[in-house]
């Protein structure tokens, strides 16, 4: 298996990026990686040349480029160059941590949409209170969306669920204003109706105060909504450890209480960190494209291959395609 990654992307590229590459080369050793980007920074960190390649550029897409524009003038830049290793057949899947909206760019036009998925869907696995976890689709990928592009997202989010996080026959929620089933506006209305005739295991709607105690294992809605979701939790988790910090600090008191707490603080916040689940697939593409969080340390990076490694193996982007054929024979016609 070969996947190839962006080393320049992200706010620790290229450290953290080589580093947890090194990790997922001793953990897998049937793996092969090319690393794209500036071969000089690469080379500090590289512990072992074993089954990586280097591809050098020192053209990089930057966070504040706008994102079309810059995938179609960089040509040469690290993220390009990584989506195009996989469509010409060189790698089977690829990671980046870089700019989003030039992931999704690259992940659309280079790599290309599997035939029968309308618009791709960004998914990460959030965090659960249980520790199981759940992948929400979509969180920014599409700000808007038809009901028949959220039934897809439930789709690949309950295929995935199952290939790769082992969760049989997931539970599939769209996110809502209410539970009941006539809540909502006219795409969740809607998309509620198609949810609810499909084969899936459909529990109807969920709330966003529900969605940490592991309400599903797979929540669909729109991206822009979606994205919203997603930077409450996070900026939730972060706020309420700031606040902890200060509280565990003020005083001699607490700073003796925060000693002996720290081993279950420590636990706690890597149950909230979603970044241990690995990073939002970009799902919908013809091979796997994963977006690592920006901020990905050497853990985040490997947890992010770990992801893709087992995306790859369990032939998520094949099976996708094959059950969309099943439900649309007309697909490949």
């Amino acid at each position: 298996m070969k996947i190839a990654i962006d080393a320049m992307g992200g706010d620790h590229a290229p450290e953290e990026i080589v580093k947890g590459t090194m990790t997922a080369l001793q953990h897998y050793t049937d793996l092969e990686v090319t690393l794209v980007g500036d071969e000089d920074k690469i080379r500090q960190y590289i512990t072992s040349e074993e089954r990586v390649s280097i591809i050098h550029t020192t053209e990089v897409i930057e966070g504040t480029d706008e994102p079309v524009r810059a995938v179609r003038r960089k040509k040469n830049a690290s993220m390009v160059l990584m989506a195009k290793e996989v469509s010409e057949g060189r790698a089977d899947a690829c990671i980046s941590a870089g700019n989003t909206g030039a992931l999704m760019t690259a992940g659309l036009f280079i790599v290309g949409r599997i035939e029968g998925i309308d618009r791709p869907a960004l998914a990460p696995t959030l965090p659960t209170l249980n520790k199981q976890g759940f992948l929400m689709l979509d969180v920014g990928a599409n700000v808007d969306a038809k009901p028949e592009h959220l039934l897809q997202y439930a789709i690949m989010g309950s295929i995935y669920s199952d290939k790769v996080r082992g969760v049989k026959n997931p539970r599939v929620g769209l996110l809502n204003v209410g539970t009941e089933d006539k809540k909502g506006n006219e795409l969740t209305k809607q998309a509620f109706d198609l949810l609810k005739s499909s084969k899936l295991n459909f529990v109807g709607n969920v709330e966003a105060r529900d969605l940490l105690d592991g309400v599903a294992d797979v929540v669909v809605t729109d991206g822009f909504t979606g994205n919203v979701a997603l930077k409450t939790v996070e900026g939730t988790a972060l706020s309420m450890f700031k606040m902890l910090k200060t509280a565990f600090t003020s005083n001699l008191k607490s700073k003796l209480a925060a000693g002996l707490l720290m081993p279950q603080l420590k636990i706690l916040k890597k149950t909230m960190d979603y970044s241990e689940y690995g990073g939002a697939g970009l799902f919908g593409l013809k091979a796997p494209v994963i977006k690592a969080h920006g901020s990905s340390d050497a853990n985040g990076i490997f947890s992010a291959i770990r992801q893709t490694y087992d995306m790859v193996e369990k032939d998520v982007a094949g099976t996708i395609h094959k059950t969309l054929e099943d439900i649309h024979p007309k697909v490949n016609e």
